[in-house]
């Protein structure tokens, strides 16, 4: 595996189609524009790996990587506005679901 993060490793473990399915089942998507729920989980997973203090932080971090995103799923590094309007109104029980999914999997 040349040049990929070992945040990107740790991503490739999570069961996608199984937190595809939680988010399908939740309809967190069904009115996004382009910062999905996928997105958000990735850019929150991010905060904790990297023990951001700020949305900034998660913005800025994700931008530095940005050859490395393919790996992780999402498209774009998404601004500090997008990640604090998503973290204020998307419904937080489909983060709920998908932990104990997790917890179960692992």
């Amino acid at each position: 595996m040349a040049n990929i993060t070992l945040f990107a490793q740790t991503i490739a473990q999570l069961p996608r189609q199984t937190i595809r399915k939680i988010i399908r089942e939740a309809q967190t998507d069904k009115h996004n524009k382009g910062y999905d729920t996928w997105s958000q989980l990735i850019s929150m997973v991010f905060c904790q790996f990297s023990n951001c203090d700020s949305v900034r932080d998660i913005s800025n971090g994700l931008k530095s990587a940005t050859g490395n995103l393919n790996h992780l799923g999402i498209s774009r590094a998404p601004s500090k506005s997008t990640v604090a309007y998503q973290n204020a109104h998307r419904d937080c029980s489909v983060f709920r679901d998908i932990f104990y999914r997790l917890y179960q999997h692992f």
